[in-house]
């Protein structure tokens, strides 16, 4: 697949190219744009093509040609994409509970976990179908766990602070309206009666202000104990938690016998309160509706996870049964045929107990083994890495988490407060490979995701991803990198332990213009090499003596060669040797030997023919302005400015860059070619420009 990405943050133009059924790697080095391409695919996927955040700047609150909004063409056949960046590692909340959202889905779920389910969920169908054509169960349900929540959780049997106690515990006053208050009577007893309460007593706050009601403004004075009063007696409160509860006995009164109905509704209109008897009587029927509304919830909720801790599946079953001439409360005409319906269907299951308790069995067994593999993958992998945590993948009950451990402890730990940020980083990047194992998308993106790692970690986490039996490998992943180890490993060194190959490429951005260069096993280089190869092939002196000169610095050779060129470059007319801090004149005959060792790879070679170029400025302008690549550019301007003041202004980073850090190429072993892949960002030779500009030199 090929993209054509225009007009995304600092990209004017970028054509990439992936292949499919292999991982692609990107290599780039900062500010390339790596980041912008890799946003830009996703919010074509998964913003509905709007790509308007990436506007660039110089667009932005204008109006924009059609030809200068973001655009990305070649995305339009992928359905699917799935981004590792930043915003994927923050989106991760490492809980006690559960390292991974979803940790069930992405580790449990697969192909063989829902076939079983399927099997166990038809044994247990018939359950499952009288819950659904019975409209009237889930309402019973809600009703009887409102009446048992409205006793509270106190061991004594009803909470003072439940609705049970609130309401109807120092008796119903809407029933029973207290004295003095008979007028008020149309509104207590009225539906809105909570609103009209806290109505009223508001108003109580500005009775005293005048002898007139504060709302009509008719004489109050008389009245005035009796508007108090109302607030007194009453509070909105208390009322809501009464007409909740009277609501929830008049729902299920049909459930109810006539007896215990008749009872209850006594009980709610009583004028005093709740006495011993009362208490008991009502704690006795919370028993009874706790029993009924705990096997309706299970029956209800019947699955897998139900059945799977028990040793004899009918047993529990059985359990399940209703006896409602046990539940003397309950034993009503409606409850009765809501029972018969539900124990018929419990006695078709048992039917099929036998094969249910299989079908669990085989389950079980599957899960174990799934949960087994993950848990050595994954431990393998933190052991290797040289982490000292390891997962675990439990039951809660309801269904599977992984869970986090550390290998001094056996309980969970709280990620979020003991992984490091690189810690977090490796962890979110196993599981985003376990997570997309799972979805698998049409395309994987890996923005920059090993870079910050050493070594060992980063070879641990490419095997992970890319080398074992269940690993992104054959899938279409292209992954985004600053960093040139792990192309190393992939494309050179070892690339016959991944298949297939992987494809490299180098991403190379001059004025917003992005294009990638293809990487190959023999672009990737010993720096000895590169210096070799550049002395040889080069057009013009000043050039090879630069590769040359670093090729003796490679190699820590300094002796008469390196001293020769190094006077050179810094434009001595007399050649210098420079050992522990002094510094000597070079012997003719010294200067003899060195010339020659260098003519014998540069025929010609004349120190004073080369120092008349270097000391030429004009000359010496015209090869910076004609260098055919940055590194050049680069080397050939610290030549240029060697003995002069040059003006960086306050960019002392810049400086350093010149002075220090391609200096000595040092950083890798292995290396791309500078006359091949640009490998120096286009800003610093923009730096070099403006230097040049602001000097006395030109």
């Amino acid at each position: 697949m090929d993209f054509l990405i225009k007009n995304c943050n600092s990209i004017e133009q970028a054509e990439i190219k992936v292949e499919e059924g292999r991982l692609n790697i990107k290599y780039g080095i900062n500010g390339t744009g790596k980041s912008t391409i890799s946003k830009a695919i996703e919010l074509y996927i998964n913003n509905n093509k709007n790509l308007s955040e990436l506007t660039p700047f110089k667009y932005l609150g204008k109006k924009t040609k059609e030809e200068f909004k973001p655009s990305i063409e070649g995305a339009e056949t992928l359905k699917s994409v799935s981004i590792f960046n930043d915003n994927y590692i923050n989106q991760f909340v490492f809980k006690q509970s559960e390292v991974i959202n979803n940790s069930f889905d992405i580790f449990i779920r697969n192909d063989d976990y829902k076939e079983k389910i399927q099997k166990i969920e038809h044994l247990i169908s018939g359950i499952k179908e009288t819950f659904k054509n019975n409209e009237n169960l889930e309402q019973i349900i809600k009703d009887l766990t409102g009446m048992s929540e409205g006793f509270g959780s106190s061991k004594s049997g009803i909470d003072a602070r439940a609705s049970i106690a609130k309401g109807i515990g120092k008796g119903n006053k809407i029933e029973n309206i207290p004295a003095g208050l008979e007028a008020y009577s149309d509104y207590l007893k009225n539906e809105a009666n909570i609103k009209w309460i806290k109505w009223q007593i508001e108003g109580n706050n500005f009775v005293n202000i005048s002898e007139n009601c504060p709302y009509c403004t008719s004489p109050t004075k008389d009245k005035k104990e009796s508007i108090k009063s109302v607030g007194a007696e009453y509070d909105a409160k208390s009322i809501e938690h009464l007409n909740k509860i009277l609501g929830i006995v008049e729902s299920l009164g049909i459930y109810f016998n006539d007896d215990t109905n008749n009872k209850l509704i006594d009980i709610t209109k009583n004028k005093t309160g709740l006495s011993t008897e009362e208490k008991n009587y009502l704690i006795e029927i919370k028993g009874q509706i706790d029993v009924l509304k705990n096997k309706l919830i299970t029956l209800k909720g019947m699955t897998f996870f139900t059945l799977s801790d028990v040793d004899k599946v009918a047993d529990k079953i059985k359990d399940l049964k209703i006896d409602i001439g046990l539940l003397s409360h309950l034993n009503a005409t409606e409850t009765v045929k809501i029972v018969n319906e539900i124990n018929n269907s419990i006695d078709s299951v048992l039917n099929e107990a036998g094969k249910l308790q299989g079908e669990i069995i085989k389950q079980k067994n599957g899960i174990q083994k799934t949960i087994k593999e993950h848990k050595e993958e994954i431990n393998k992998f933190l052991r290797f890495a040289g982490y000292k945590y390891l997962v675990d993948i439990e039951n809660d009950g309801e269904e599977y988490k992984m869970r986090l451990k550390h290998e001094d402890s056996p309980d969970s730990v709280k990620g979020e407060q003991c992984l490091s940020y690189g810690e977090k980083n490796a962890f979110s990047l196993v599981l985003f490979m376990y997570e997309n194992l799972s979805k698998n998308p049409d395309l994987i993106v890996l923005d920059d995701p090993i870079s910050s790692f050493d070594k060992n970690k980063k070879f641990a986490i490419i095997d992970m991803l890319f080398r074992r039996k269940k690993s992104f490998n054959g899938k279409t992943v292209m992954m985004m990198t600053h960093d040139l180890e792990p192309m190393i490993d992939m494309v050179k060194t070892l690339h016959r332990n991944f298949a297939p190959i992987p494809m490299a490429s180098f991403l190379e951005s001059k004025d917003g213009i992005v294009r990638e260069l293809e990487v190959k096993a023999s672009d990737i280089m010993t720096f000895t090499q590169i210096c070799n190869d550049n002395t040889e092939s080069q057009s013009g002196d000043i050039i090879k003596l630069i590769y040359l000169r670093r090729y003796y610095e490679i190699i820590s050779d300094k002796g008469l060669e390196y001293q020769l060129l190094s006077s050179l470059f810094h434009k001595e007319s007399k050649p210098t040797i420079k050992l522990n801090q002094t510094t000597i004149e070079m012997s003719p005959e010294e200067i003899i030997n060195a010339s020659d060792s260098i003519k014998s790879k540069i025929p010609t070679f004349d120190y004073g023919i080369i120092l008349g170029q270097i000391t030429n400025k004009n000359e010496m302008l015209l090869l910076y302005k004609d260098a055919s690549n940055n590194y050049e550019k680069l080397q050939i301007f610290r030549i240029i400015t060697e003995h002069h003041d040059v003006e960086y202004g306050d960019n002392a980073i810049i400086k350093k860059y010149f002075n220090e850090t391609f200096h000595i190429e040092n950083e890798y072993i292995m290396q791309l070619n500078p006359c091949k892949y640009e490998i120096i960002p286009q800003f610093i030779i923009k730096e070099c420009d403006l230097s040049l500009l602001s000097t006395e030199i030109i």
